[in-house]
């Protein structure tokens, strides 16, 4: 009756990223998660000599723990995502977080090695990634214009928490013990359950709105005047029971969807991405151990990863800034690239580092790039397959980074074993780096930019485009389609409307014709609406 009623086909428009509000609180839970998703593998890692001499096992056989851990991380992508598209990002990540907890409760009452693995590994593991990927998901949601700057902030949680948790762990070790420790870290790791929870579905709120101030519209339109009050009552209560019976069910869901493999933007990033993967996480790896072979002290070697961490907390943030500039935003595909290649040219120039100071310099431009492209490798998802396809894109590339992470690492170990020279090792992750960045941004350039100055419309959106806003524009098409049928099953719904409507103007006839005009109290309502006038319209709408 001449508003927007979603049960008559037309739909309200689409909820709109607030860039704010409760989204600084989501974002705080993307943060927390974060931390706790990359910083937890590398910080148990101060158990392990503990471990090697309670359960007889060599280094090598502890070092499993943190590899399953980012394996579950990464291997479990589609699992996970299935899992949100099925049930919503908050219960997935209320599950993920008391799996994580109890993984590492049960682990601190193990007896062998073994068991370790299964509690402490993949329990552990993939109670994190049912965090990992719903928080993103949930950022994409919530931030549209400020997007690169919140995944930049995110993305700070990596350093900082594994600045943090590393020495928290070594004097729980000192005081507690490793099981004492397990067990107190099973309880940090509950608050992954406090940051799933503050994970509110963004279109609740407008769902709630929309249904208030529908009833109460329906209410003041069907509300007759004098002592057919109830009848009109009760036919506006049929009527509202009608239409929904008569609702068209809506399609179900996709638990995974595999279209997006027809984005050649996505192709060209998991692509590049893999390559990617295979070389950036070897330079910190073995940077602690070539430091102690070209002759710095234990101590001083260490201090390294510490530098990187500490460059890296104010790099992620700030290239989240320069990524959501106006003149920047469009082309973050290539800001993601010149990231990649400066990464991969500071290991090559690297390479011949024999001294600390050479060493140290390194640390700092590689925590520098390193911030980079943590900052920008979920933004560039995000702006190629848009949030509604982001859940499913981010498992399936998550799955194909877990090879890339099981070949890239202790392929150079084995190198390193065979050869005994670093200097080969950073020469070729570099190289792979570079590979990487000179990919993405030559086929993005070819691939996409010229197939959309050809193609009108364009069948794909280059890396940085503005994919979120056409994909509302055709939920909404898709969602009106139905509409143009309303009038075929609401037959009854209409006879029923058109019959309390009748009996309305013929209450409100018999009262005009003794207090002359319209009606006093709801009567203003029809009045605004331009009284008998917009009455005659709607019977002949019906």
């Amino acid at each position: 009756m001449g508003r927007a009623d979603p049960e008559e086909g037309h739909l309200p428009p689409p909820v709109k990223p607030p860039d704010g509000g409760w989204g600084w609180i989501v974002l705080f839970g993307c943060f927390v998660i974060t931390g706790f998703s990359y910083a937890f593998p590398k910080a148990v890692s101060v158990y392990f000599k503990e471990l090697m001499k309670d359960f007889h096992v060599g280094y090598s056989d502890t070092a499993w723990i943190s590899s399953i851990m980012l394996a579950m991380l990464y291997g479990t992508g589609p699992v996970c995502s299935i899992m949100v598209n099925q049930f919503g990002c908050r219960p997935v990540m209320l599950i993920g977080g008391l799996l994580a907890s109890s993984g590492m409760i049960l682990a601190s009452f193990t007896t062998n090695i073994i068991e370790l693995y299964l509690t402490a590994g993949v329990l552990t593991g993939l109670g994190m990634a049912l965090n990992f990927q719903p928080s993103l998901i949930m950022l994409g949601t919530y931030f549209d214009k400020r997007r690169p700057l919140a995944n930049g902030l995110a993305a700070a949680g990596s350093p900082v928490f594994l600045s943090s948790l590393s020495p928290l762990g070594q004097v729980l070790l000192e005081k507690f013990g490793w099981r004492g420790g397990f067990l107190i870290m099973g309880g940090l790791l509950l608050n992954c359950c406090t940051c799933g929870a503050v994970m509110r579905p963004l279109d609740m709120g407008m769902k709630r709105k929309m249904e208030k101030a529908q009833d109460k519209y329906e209410a003041k339109e069907m509300l007759p005047i004098g002592g057919k009050s109830e009848e009109g009552i009760s036919t506006a209560d049929g009527t509202k029971k009608v239409k929904k019976a008569k609702k068209k069910p809506k399609k179900g869901k996709k638990l995974l969807d595999f279209s997006i493999f027809s984005n050649r933007g996505f192709i060209i990033y998991t692509i590049s991405k893999f390559i990617l993967v295979l070389g950036l996480f070897v330079p910190p790896i073995l940077l602690v151990n070539y430091a102690k072979d070209t002759g710095v002290p234990d101590t001083e070697a260490a201090f390294l990863l510490s530098i990187i961490g500490f460059i890296d907390i104010f790099a992620r943030p700030a290239c989240g800034m320069v990524a959501g500039l106006k003149w920047v935003r469009p082309h973050v595909s290539y800001l993601f690239s010149f990231a990649m290649l400066f990464n991969g040219l500071t290991d090559i120039c690297s390479a011949r580092a024999s001294n600390y100071t050479g060493l140290v310099i390194f640390c700092v431009f590689f925590g520098i790039s390193y911030g980079m492209v943590g900052a920008l490798q979920f933004e560039v998802l995000m702006a190629i397959v848009g949030s509604q396809k982001f859940s499913s894109a981010i498992g399936l590339v998550l799955l194909i980074e877990a090879f890339a992470v099981l070949i890239g690492p202790p392929s150079a170990g084995r190198l390193v074993d065979a050869l005994k020279n670093y200097e080969v090792i950073f020469y070729l992750a570099g190289s792979e780096v570079v590979l990487s960045a000179i990919f993405l941004a030559m086929a993005t350039y070819c691939c996409l930019n010229r197939g959309k100055k050809k193609e009108s419309p364009p069948e794909n959106n280059p890396p940085g485009g503005g994919s979120d806003t056409e994909e509302a524009e055709s939920d909404v098409q898709e969602a009106e389609e139905p509409s143009s049928d309303n009038h075929q099953p609401t037959h009854n719904t209409d006879n029923a409307m058109a019959a309390a409507s009748e009996e309305a103007n013929h209450v409100a006839e018999e009262q005009s014709g003794e207090g002359g005009g319209c009606p006093e109290g709801d009567g203003e309502v029809l009045a605004r609406d331009g009284c008998n006038a917009d009455q005659t319209v709607e019977r002949d709408s019906f």
